[in-house]
């Protein structure tokens, strides 16, 4: 007992922080699960719809959730600071059970009353339907982006931090896997036969494809239920006693006294407006958020079976490409986790910028040559793993744990936005670029790369061991330069 007030327990901090990146775990799912549905539901609604369902039309439905998730990152601070993090959260659970189930079945709420919903026919009504429910899926995803790390990064101690804030990435990636693996057995268990399958993939595969998320989605909820609201945010409703039972917990009662006031100090005001630390830490998040998306990495991942369709063995191309790029991302992602606390933010994410650009130009003169096959691979494979050991877990890291306490909400919610509105503008001009140039597409996320670096190089302040409290004097001092 004497132990656990004078160093805190670990495995209550891990406990909390493992509930948390559940929700990293839904982003996953979510963005990931449209992948083994989005050709049966393109088929399902040519079924009814006929010429209506353009491939512009399938365009939109399937990248619905992509407006919420805009529109999830926009409210997530609003939302995490009135509702609180948890909270907040709880609320993004909701918002992923109902999607769920809706995009399951989008004609169950409006049967009974509209004749233009028919039990299992693709109609418009249907269709739009869908598309609400997917977007509410993404408010949820967008909220969860935001909120999931903050969380962490407002319980977790300095020394740690960005370790347990790197493994929400991880929980990111392996949803993406999960939710793989869970659509090639509903895929499989559904007929004997090519043709069954994909008959029975029109008439309810993608529909069980989308429900399987309301089992995570509704554990996620009921146990949120049991873990504690941050300290930061008790102390910013004025509940310190309760904010100190949670920091002795974590940090045992000695260091949870001192982290206290800390925060207290921090915390004159308990709000402060978005600007009160000048410009310049609001241009980094957003800068942050855009780099990730600008060095292109979506677009290079989906773009990656059209190069291994061309390497040969056109059959096994997409199981290549899952095996292949999954063990990168999960292996590069395990050894920033390994590393943002040794290293520093800033190390790894110059490393991971200079990585990238190597395999972009070196990917660009393959394709002004023309030469596609293992040297592609290998190049790719360069890029994607330079990203995951980098960019992809610690820009997170950084927008968690970079803004002062009294406004880190709506902060948090302008970078996650950004990013979104990043990855929606990156994504949608791909296949445009490509059309001018393929390899010239790849020179501009090359030069993206490099310009990363020297933005890391030159605004970006290491954050490793500091406390979220030190923050605040950080950008004030910058601001009084």
């Amino acid at each position: 007992m004497s132990n656990y007030k004078e160093t805190g327990s670990k495995a209550y901090l891990y406990g909390i922080c493992a509930v948390a990146v559940i929700g990293g775990l839904l982003f996953g799912y979510d963005t990931a699960v449209i992948s083994g549905a989005e050709q049966a539901l393109q088929k399902f609604f040519v079924s009814g719809l006929g010429d209506y369902y353009t491939t512009g039309m399938h365009g939109f439905v399937t990248s619905s959730a992509l407006i919420g998730c805009i529109v999830g990152g926009l409210i997530s601070g609003i939302m995490a600071t009135r509702l609180g993090r948890r909270n907040a959260l709880i609320f993004a659970s909701v918002l992923f059970f109902l999607s769920a189930l809706g995009s399951y079945m989008p004609e169950f709420l409006f049967r009974p009353n509209f004749e233009f919903f028919q039990p299992g026919e693709a109609t418009k009504g249907l269709m739009w339907a869908f598309i609400l429910y997917r977007i509410l899926g993404g408010i949820g995803v967008g909220m969860a982006s935001a909120i999931c790390p903050m969380y962490i990064a407002e319980v977790a101690p300095a020394q740690i931090r960005g370790t347990l804030v790197s493994c929400n990435q991880f929980a990111i990636i392996f949803g993406q896997l999960v939710v793989y693996a869970i659509n090639t057995l509903i895929r499989s268990g559904l007929a004997d036969t090519p043709e069954l399958i994909q008959a029975a993939m029109v008439n309810i595969g993608w529909r069980k494809m989308f429900v399987s998320e309301a089992f995570p989605a509704g554990a996620f909820g009921l146990l949120l239920l049991l873990v504690p609201k941050t300290p930061r945010y008790l102390v910013m409703r004025g509940n310190t006693q309760k904010a100190m039972e949670v920091l002795s917990r974590i940090n045992g009662e000695g260091r949870a006294q001192e982290i206290l006031q800390e925060i207290k100090d921090t915390m004159v005001e308990k709000k402060e407006k978005l600007f009160s630390y000048g410009i310049l830490v609001i241009v980094v998040g957003v800068l942050l958020s855009f780099f990730q998306q600008a060095v292109g990495i979506n677009v290079v991942l989906y773009y990656a079976p059209r190069i291994f369709q061309n390497m040969g063995s056109s059959g096994d191309a997409a199981m290549i490409q899952t095996v292949v790029m999954g063990v990168v991302n999960i292996l590069f992602t395990v050894v920033a986790i390994c590393t943002v606390d040794k290293f520093g933010r800033k190390p790894l994410l110059i490393i991971g910028s200079v990585g990238m650009a190597i395999g972009m130009i070196a990917l660009s003169i393959l394709s002004f040559c023309d030469v596609i096959g293992i040297a592609a691979l290998v190049f790719i494979i360069i890029y994607t793993a330079s990203f995951m050991m980098s960019w992809g877990p610690i820009c997170w890291v950084l927008i968690s744990e970079i803004f002062p306490n009294t406004i880190r909400g709506n902060a948090v919610a302008i970078a996650v936005a950004a990013q979104w509105i990043s990855n929606y503008v990156i994504s949608s001009t791909f296949p445009s670029l490509c059309e001018w140039s393929v390899g010239g597409t790849y020179l501009i996320y090359a030069s993206f790369s490099i310009l990363s670096a020297l933005f890391v190089l030159k605004l970006v302040p290491e954050t490793k061991g500091k406390t979220l409290e030190e923050m605040s004097s950080l950008w004030k001092d910058k601001m009084n330069k």
